[in-house]
């Protein structure tokens, strides 16, 4: 009975023992290993690991990436405007066993780079006006700016085991002295903007106009021409088909004749019969002689 009960106090030893000597590390973590508060190994692999049960502690890490929101703060550009900068840092952990010595915790961390990231952008805004950040001017522009800042604010967290990959500025806040002015100001240029556009859309308006118009004179007198030239050739065809018709004198005899009668013809169209002729005019000499 006695044996039954040492071989099962042995055997709890046994698997405490065990249970305390393995470890396992997770795909997105990085395990530190203690021995009297000092790191004697970082483990990344993810598995199962082992250490030296009730001597050895393990403390783990995040190896993802992390965001934190920066609370927002104030910064004086260089025109001396006061702005609030609301921004975010995505950052990870690239040497745990330097950050566990210089940090210690993820807390420590974010304070830290909280106070990095506010003196970057203190000393960046503090060489801009106010103008270079606020304006219709290409993003990218203000891109090359946000980006000047995580490099900076990287490369002094790195001694600190601390990879900053980006710093974005959600947005830049005027205080409520500043927001009419501001809003003045860019009112102002769109409406400069929107005459200058007005302007350039009437010089071109009155340059096709001017240009159809010139099309159209030409056309129309080209057409005119075409026309009257048309119509003198025409005249002297008829003219000639005339002159072919009639060259003799009695052709010529019976021309005038049939025109007269064709005049006499129009004349008596009305309701008035009575005409009075001149006795030497051909419609009298036609008249006279039909009597």
């Amino acid at each position: 009975m006695k044996k039954g009960i040492i071989f099962a106090v042995i055997a709890l030893i046994l698997i405490v023992v065990a249970a305390n000597s393995m470890y396992t590390v997770e795909e997105n973590q990085y395990a530190c290993t203690f021995r009297f508060s000092e790191i004697i190994n970082t483990e990344e692999e993810a598995g199962l690991h082992f250490k030296i049960p009730f001597v050895d502690t393990v403390e783990f890490f995040p190896k993802a990436t992390m965001i934190y929101d920066i609370p927002p703060s104030d910064v004086l550009t260089a025109d001396k405007q006061n702005m609030t900068v609301d921004c975010y840092i995505l950052w990870s952990i690239s040497d745990p066993k330097l950050f566990y010595q210089s940090l210690g915790s993820i807390g420590v961390a974010e304070d830290r780079l909280d106070n990095i990231t506010y003196n970057e952008l203190k000393t960046v805004m503090g060489t801009l006006a106010q103008a270079d950040i606020i304006n219709m001017n290409d993003g990218a522009e203000r891109n090359e700016i946000y980006d000047g800042i995580a490099t900076a604010v990287d490369a002094q967290a790195k001694s600190r085991g601390i990879h900053v990959e980006d710093v974005k500025i959600k947005q830049f806040d005027l205080p409520e002295s500043n927001l009419n002015a501001v809003y003045q100001r860019m009112i102002s240029e769109r409406n400069q903007m929107a005459e200058k556009y007005t302007a350039d859309g009437n010089y071109e308006a009155s340059v096709i106009r001017n240009e159809v118009d010139k099309t159209v004179n030409i056309t129309v007198s080209d057409a005119e021409k075409e026309a009257a030239i048309l119509e003198a050739e025409g005249e002297a065809e008829y003219m000639r088909l005339l002159a072919e018709a009639y060259d003799t004198a009695d052709k010529k005899d019976f021309y005038e004749f049939t025109l007269a009668l064709n005049a006499l013809k129009q004349s008596l169209t009305g309701e008035e019969k009575t005409i009075i002729l001149d006795k030497d005019s051909a419609l009298a000499q036609i008249l006279l002689g039909a009597q």
